[in-house]
């Protein structure tokens, strides 16, 4: 899953907690989630187990019907899922839950953003999950493996999909603007460096259909530039180094002269305004792991089908993911345990990409049929398993720090966009940066 967080942390951990009250294990589920009622996680008074869940977003477990397939191996128990809709809204409380070792489920789900912060604070509360049964580390890529081991070389959490990047774009504007359409041949065009991707931009607006954009915003830019980089927000001793590292400069300073020469929209990812201009194709490319193409789909009128392509990235990247961890102050470890172990497992997780797009963060599942044989309605016949598998594989092991999330957002946000609103770059730097550090003293 992706972290999509819109408002200071400050003000969603008031407001959530407000809202949510008791928390996560009382917590309103969202359409597509089971709500547990009463919190229990004993039994359901016909002899079963009760193994609750506690989700964010649409993780696909159920839509999938792995829950139904490990009842069926499993008599004796029973699933039940809670489901906040947004992560921004279920993370604040697990935090505080966690902090006060109390109202978790029996298996908590943890956003790739999130992760640092749990390692590094809340490990203690959570169980080695290294140490199960079938367990083993080699079942992941291994910077996925990296993310949820402590420095110490306790493992809290086992991987579930990630978002290894590629560039999606849009045939026919590629075709009106002179640009070729094969997918080999625009990889080439911008082939490991994110300065020809700008550049292509360049030639892209010479010709581009009235009203479009090469790319859909300045967030979506430095966030794929960024994602690409072994370091970025923090270095491997855990220091803060945004403002220091060349390689966010650098990002900043190219997604903001793309900005400048009105390559990129307006627009801020993920809101209504955003929405719109996918509905209206206002926008040749955008930065792609395999869940935004259900984005592309859901938000795109029926002509745009196999209109979309998929291209290599000029570097690898890795834009979301989750993880599941089991808490040790739970009512059912042991079965918990269990089913993290199978639901994370190699050959659920290509039965879950084939159905919700959600890409294996386990490599043996890239040879299984349900990842080559994968196509999607917008790319038409483009193997976009064996393209998200071999960007998967190149990806960096990305250092990753507790703040990364509020870091990113201020960038974005606070930054960037506002190039696009007519601020100079050295201007958006500056609100960018004061933005991010008045977040991190809080």
């Amino acid at each position: 899953m992706r972290a999509r967080t819109r408002t200071s942390r400050r003000v969603v951990v008031l407001a959530a907690v407000a809202t949510l009250g008791a928390g996560l294990l009382a917590g309103c589920a969202d359409d597509g989630g089971d709500e547990n009622s009463n919190g229990s996680s004993s039994g359901d008074g016909k002899g079963k187990t009760t193994i609750t869940l506690g989700l964010f977003g649409t993780m696909g477990f159920k839509e999938a019907g792995l829950y139904a397939e490990y009842e069926k191996l499993n008599p004796n128990i029973k699933i039940a899922e809670t489901v906040i809709e947004r992560n921004e809204n279920y993370y604040p409380p697990l935090l505080n839950h966690l902090t006060t070792n109390s109202g978790l489920q029996d298996v908590q789900a943890v956003e790739v953003a999130n992760i640092a912060e749990i390692t590094s604070t809340q490990s203690a509360k959570l169980q080695d999950l290294s140490k199960v049964s079938g367990v083993k580390a080699s079942n992941w890529v291994d910077w996925k493996w990296a993310q949820a081991t402590t420095k110490d070389g306790k493992t809290i959490g086992l991987g579930t999909d990630i978002g290894p990047m590629a560039i999606c774009y849009r045939t026919d504007l590629f075709e009106q603007a002179g640009l070729p359409t094969d997918p080999a041949e625009v990889g080439k065009l911008w082939a490991g460096d994110w300065n020809k991707f700008v550049s292509v931009g360049e030639q892209y607006k010479e010709k581009a259909a009235n009203g479009t954009y090469f790319m859909d915003s300045p967030g979506g830019l430095i966030n794929a530039i960024l994602s690409s980089e072994t370091e970025k927000f923090y270095n491997s001793s855990g220091e803060v180094i945004y403002k220091t590292n060349p390689a966010v400069k650098n990002a900043f300073d190219l997604t903001a002269k793309a900005a400048e020469e009105g390559l990129v929209q307006s627009s801020t990812q993920f809101q209504a305004a955003w929405d719109q201009t996918i509905a209206n194709s206002k926008f040749a490319t955008v930065a792609c792991p395999p869940w935004m193409l259900g984005t592309l789909k859901g938000k795109s009128k029926p002509e745009s089908v196999g209109k979309w392509a998929v291209a290599v990235a000029p570097k690898s990247g890795n834009w979301g993911g989750s993880f599941l961890t089991v808490p040790s102050s739970g009512k059912n470890v042991k079965e918990a345990e269990k089913l993290v172990a199978w639901l994370t497992a190699p050959e659920q997780q290509a039965k879950l990409f084939k159905v919700q797009g959600s890409f294996p963060s386990a490599p043996s599942a890239y040879t299984m049929p349900e990842v080559t044989g994968a196509k999607n309605e917008m790319t038409g016949d483009a193997p976009i398993g064996t393209i998200f598998a071999a960007a998967a594989k190149a990806a960096p092991e990305q250092v990753i720090g507790p703040k990364d999330q509020i870091i990113q957002q201020g960038l974005t946000d606070n930054g960037v966009i506002l190039v696009t609103k007519g601020k100079s770059a050295e201007e958006a730097w500056e609100t960018a940066t004061k933005t991010i550090d008045n977040s991190l003293d809080q």
